[in-house]
């Protein structure tokens, strides 16, 4: 969530009180109205007005009602056997088209799919994984940067950094072994959590979803390899070479 972060509640305007118990200001009512209507506010979100100077929930603010007020129920079809499930508080489903593993689902599936994920609001400097701890997720990178980094002998190396539209942790749902690597926030960023545990009842429950899923992160993981694998070829070239130049 592209936010700026304000440790002051006064000023023009309105601040809200986030998800990560953090409060985002101030900002002017047209501002504040995008964020409603791209989910990132909802009716239970609360906000400051400072024309009012008091804290209210969205639903009730004043220039906000219009955008909660209740809609009126679609007609059923036939062979409807379930209700709607509500999206996930600040991420519409389209978005996790930026992820490039689910680039190819279509709206009825990503629909479904987000019922299954954990949104993080995730501070600059945060260490999300820790090397050596026990892996029980993996994470989906929605807004900001991070990086993969080793710590040796005090110093640390950085693997990669990943950008909007990434992934890791993946390994975390088939082994749940320890980590292989610190993953640090370079920025603000906003994540989503798979868990193990929840990625089981994905496959016991929707395993439509489950299958292209685990397909899209089998390519991505089979694109890795063959890369490490031509570096490696690469390195052992170039010491060979190296070696002969010396001899």
């Amino acid at each position: 969530m592209n936010l700026v972060q304000s440790q002051e509640t006064s000023g023009a305007g309105f601040c809200i009180w986030a998800v990560d118990r953090a409060v985002y200001g101030p900002v002017e009512l047209p501002t504040l109205i995008n964020w409603v209507r791209d989910e990132r506010v909802t009716a239970d979100t609360w906000v400051y007005a400072e024309k009012s100077d008091s804290w209210q929930k969205a639903a009730q603010i004043p220039e906000l009602q219009m955008f909660f007020r209740p809609k009126k129920p679609a007609a059923a079809t036939v062979g409807d056997t379930a209700p709607a499930r509500d999206s996930l508080p600040g991420v519409k489903p389209g978005s996790l088209r930026r992820v490039k593993i689910m680039a190819d689902f279509n709206d009825e599936q990503l629909e479904h799919f987000v019922q299954f994920m954990e949104i993080l609001q995730v501070r600059q400097w945060t260490e999300v994984v820790k090397q050596g701890d026990h892996g029980d997720a993996m994470y989906l990178v929605l807004e900001g940067e991070l990086r993969v980094r080793l710590m040796i002998g005090g110093k640390e190396t950085t693997l990669v950094t990943l950008n909007p539209g990434e992934f890791f942790g993946e390994i975390a749902l088939f082994d749940h072994g320890p980590r292989s690597a610190d993953v640090v926030a370079n920025k603000d960023s906003t994540l989503l959590k798979i868990s193990a545990a929840t990625f089981e009842k994905l496959m016991n429950q929707a395993p439509e979803l489950a299958t292209p899923f685990l397909f899209a992160i089998s390519k991505t993981l089979t694109a890795r390899i063959r890369a490490d694998n031509k570096r490696y070829r690469d390195s052992i070239q170039f010491a060979r070479t190296a070696a002969s130049a010396s001899h």
